[in-house]
């Protein structure tokens, strides 16, 4: 038999059918499964939305790492915001962004 982090402890189901798990465990997410009636195993989880999940994706961390290595190469700059604003009429691209020449 394996041998416990932790001695077993006696919780009181309330009359709502809760129990506590103390505040340490406040707020976090957990998965409850009953092995079998009576028997339950409770583990902390991190629960990802479906429309976030393709941000833990290989593709959206390769993404990421190669926007960051740019970023790294390419340090910001105020005359860089400048050339960036198009709606700024000093900005080199104004004009032709707007079909002026």
């Amino acid at each position: 038999m394996p041998t416990l982090a932790h001695p077993p402890v006696v919780k009181l189901v309330g009359a709502n059918g809760q129990i506590s798990l103390g505040k340490q465990f406040a707020g976090r997410q957990v998965l409850v499964e009953e092995q079998e009636p009576g028997v339950w195993l409770v583990r902390t989880a991190t629960v990802v939305p479906d429309n976030e999940r393709w941000l833990h994706s290989e593709a959206a961390a390769a993404d990421l790492h190669e926007a960051l290595a740019w970023a790294q190469s390419h340090p910001a700059s105020d005359e860089a915001t400048v050339r960036l604003d198009l709606n700024n009429p000093a900005s080199p691209d104004h004009d032709a962004t707007y079909g002026r020449k």
